[in-house]
């Protein structure tokens, strides 16, 4: 009898010290709303015009291309040749120009930045400094059929005509925006600071501090890791294998509240690229967002899910809306470095944004938002200002940047009821547009070197005197097997820390792989993910 006793002064110790401790542990908000699960899939370097643009031969509604847009191939000759859309595009390669200065002069025609609205004048120009003819190619779009998985779901869903990229810069900046409406000072992709990780707040920490869950189903590495937060043991098992877990959890309904899918980054024969960055073939990119599309429309969260396709930035491509360049909110009170100096206030180029969900009307367009400033517009800050509405969190905004942004939960509350309309299935692309196999001995794009960056910070080899330069000798076909063994040994270490009883505030550690060696003198046998 005694130890029953004991046994019933533990129990009711223990509820005591948990009523205690209440107040610090992060309670459940409620979700009243219809939305249980929103997934995010960002997708890479392509703008609107160029993917969507000629939607408008479908549904005139769309802000999209009539034909006569053009630009001339030098801004500063009024008759010099002009160059118009056309819907030609295929698989395109190289990848045209994305850096802060050569948006600079796609949207301005010139270093001044002064005129408005914007022109939306220099892209001819930019891609013709570049190669000659490749004018031709920025200036081109995708006809319908061409992208079917987008033609089918804009046309049952909704497609925004007026969401534009945070920054006009390149991939990471405007990828941070994504889930933390800023980027931190940052206006460049610095391999320094990528590596560090960026210290600000996420949505993600909101969204844990709410008491609802989050995952981050990646396939090569996921690009969310650039987050430092995210590097905390206590994340550790938020990060799971696309191909062993998303169908498997979609199908019992376990997906967590806020999703992200990450696409495979690396152009590979058997596993090519599916992210749409140049010069990646875009029809294994319709064929992802297919099979990410049907995987949650068969899933049982269905009803309570919106599914959001977006584009980090136009990575170089022509369109034809200005960019917002007036009454655009610094997040954060942070400038760019050197030597522009950039104030963060003006957005980037229009890109591609489609929303789906059985809670969204059959044809929906969206414009412009309706505030909450008389200034404010879609762009990547509206993803987390939009998700503290729908989950209802508890935290402030993030920055300046999302209490500024336009939200969209609107187009989520026009029904009653689910639609039990929505298509189980979408088309395939009929035919790849690329002319030959995926080139593993290719060098690497910029953002495919930043990932094997991050990569050396998950895996430890960050500690080399000569790190910075790793990637720059490897193949696309190294540095898969590279940042897929970084990314298993990285998640690997963790959970053995945290199950080892390790302060799950603190960061994931890593032991180098490769001490000794100089990053620049790698071969392929280190390179083994076995």
């Amino acid at each position: 009898m005694k130890s029953h006793g004991h046994a019933r002064c533990g129990l009711v110790l223990l509820l005591l010290l948990q009523l205690l401790l209440a107040p610090t542990i992060a309670r459940k908000t409620k979700i009243s709303g219809p939305i249980k699960t929103v997934v995010v899939l960002v997708m890479e370097n392509r703008s609107f015009d160029h993917m969507l643009g000629w939607l408008k031969t479908l549904n005139p509604e769309i802000n999209g291309l009539t034909g006569t847009e053009c630009n001339h191939k030098n801004t500063t000759i009024p008759d010099s040749p002009l160059v118009c859309v056309s819907d030609i595009a295929e698989f395109v390669d190289p990848d045209p120009g994305h850096s802060y200065q050569a948006i600079r002069e796609q949207i301005f025609g010139q270093n001044d930045t002064s005129e408005r609205p914007p022109p939306m004048n220099g892209f001819a120009q930019q891609a013709e400094s570049m190669a000659e003819g490749f004018s031709k190619t920025v200036m081109s779009g995708f006809r319908p059929e061409v992208l079917p998985a987008y033609t089918a779901l804009a046309m049952e869903y909704a497609v925004f005509d007026h969401w534009f990229a945070s920054v006009p810069a390149s991939t990471q900046p405007n990828r941070f925006y994504v889930h933390s409406a800023t980027s931190f000072g940052a206006m460049s992709n610095v391999r320094e600071d990528l590596v560090a990780g960026f210290p600000q707040k996420t949505i993600f920490d909101s969204i844990n501090n709410a008491g609802h869950s989050f995952g981050i189903y990646y396939q090569n590495i996921p690009a969310t890791l650039f987050y430092r937060n995210l590097r905390k043991l206590k994340y550790v098992n938020k990060f799971h294998d696309y191909s062993l877990k998303f169908k498997l959890h979609a199908q019992h309904g376990m997906l967590p509240n806020y999703v992200v899918v990450e696409q495979r980054y690396f152009d590979m024969k058997l596993l090519p690229a599916n992210d749409d960055h140049p010069s990646h073939d875009v029809a294994e990119g319709q064929a992802f967002v297919k099979e990410v599309y049907e995987i949650l429309r068969a899933s049982p969260q269905w009803k309570d899910m919106l599914f959001i396709i977006t584009y980090d930035e136009h990575g170089g491509f022509y369109d034809h809306v200005p960019t917002p360049a007036d009454n655009v909110p610094n997040p954060d009170g942070l400038v760019g470095g050197e030597p522009y100096y950039f104030d963060f206030k003006r957005l980037g180029v229009r890109v591609p944004t489609i929303m789906i969900s059985p809670w969204i009307n059959k044809g929906t367009v969206v414009h412009a938002p309706q505030g909450p400033t008389p200034s404010s517009q879609y762009e990547h800050s509206s993803l987390p200002a939009t998700i503290k509405k729908i989950f209802n969190l508890g935290d402030d905004f993030l920055t300046n940047r999302d209490a500024w942004a336009g939200t969209f939960e609107h187009i989520l509350t026009q029904r009653d009821s689910p639609r039990t309309d929505c298509p189980e299935v979408i088309p395939q692309s009929p035919w790849s547009l690329r002319h030959s196999p995926a080139d593993e001995g290719a060098p690497l794009t910029q953002f495919q070197e930043e990932l094997v960056q991050l990569a050396s910070q998950l895996n430890g080899d960050h500690r080399l005197l000569n790190y910075q330069h790793l990637g720059k000798s490897m193949t696309v076909g190294q540095a898969h097997a590279y940042v897929t063994s970084a990314m298993s040994r990285f998640l690997e270490a963790g959970r053995m820390a945290a199950r080892a009883g390790q302060d799950l505030e603190t960061l994931v550690e890593v032991k180098p792989s490769l001490v000794g060696r100089r990053a620049g003198t790698f071969n392929s046998k280190y390179y083994d993910s076995s």
